[in-house]
């Protein structure tokens, strides 16, 4: 069984963030302004699924203090829209990172606590998040908020992602998630921009549901990736 298409489906081969301004001839990507109606849409959601959502994150919060003790939230900076940046919220799913400079590659996935694996693979660990879409900070539909040293990577084409607003899902989430390396979820988010509109938005979060049942792309190793290496990736707690 396969998941039902997207509207405006078409394969796509820091602590500055500063976004590029389009000139007449720049390879860079147009963009629409968000809708009428975005924030609307997402307190209208919100509205309709925060108790569910609070007993859920109370239970997955819960359920980590008592395996794996405190603290229960994650809280680290990201990178909003226009590159202002704002304090994100997680459930933690992480042990403290390990002292000393023989740190192993790999840490960051032993790091990973057992209850932590499945908040991250249902995707439970970003719940809290909607504390940041409550606070204008985030909006359900967008680009995920990134660090900053990723977007100080970015290529004047790749900053124009932080046009729009960040979401708690996106075109990348529902195109493979973290299966993907950070330049093609960049190009879907890109894609975004373009064609930001209530339809889309309404498809990507029935598609999120049916990517999160499936559990689909929920790990990846970004070993070769130019923007999110791992190392760095590791000193940021990400």
């Amino acid at each position: 069984m396969t998941a039902p298409p997207v509207p405006g489906r078409h394969r796509a081969g820091p602590a500055t963030a500063k976004v590029s301004t389009a000139r007449p001839g720049d390879n860079q990507v147009p963009h629409r302004r968000p809708y009428r109606g975005k924030r609307l849409l997402d307190l209208v959601v919100l509205g309709l699924i925060i108790v569910p959502a609070a007993l859920l994150c109370a239970v997955a919060a819960l359920t980590h203090l008592l395996a794996h003790g405190r603290p229960v939230l994650f809280r680290q900076q990201r990178v909003g829209r226009g590159g202002r940046p704002f304090v994100l919220l997680k459930l933690r799913t992480m042990r403290n990172v390990p002292d000393g400079p023989d740190t192993p590659d790999d840490a960051d996935v032993t790091r990973v606590t057992a209850v932590g694996r499945v908040l991250r693979r249902t995707s439970l660990d970003e719940l809290p998040q909607l504390v940041n879409v409550l606070r204008g900070q985030m909006s359900l539909v967008g680009p995920r908020p990134t660090l900053p040293y990723q977007v100080r990577r970015y290529t004047d084409r790749q900053q124009l992602r932080l046009l729009a607003t960040p979401g708690l899902t996106g075109l990348a989430q529902v195109h493979g998630r973290q299966r993907l390396s950070w330049p093609e979820r960049i190009e879907w988010d890109l894609r975004y921009v373009l064609r930001q509109s209530f339809r889309l938005d309404l498809a990507i979060l029935f598609l999120t549901v049916w990517t999160v049942l499936a559990g689909r792309g929920a790990t990846a190793s970004h070993d070769n990736d130019p923007i999110a290496r791992r190392s760095e990736r590791m000193l940021s707690g990400a």
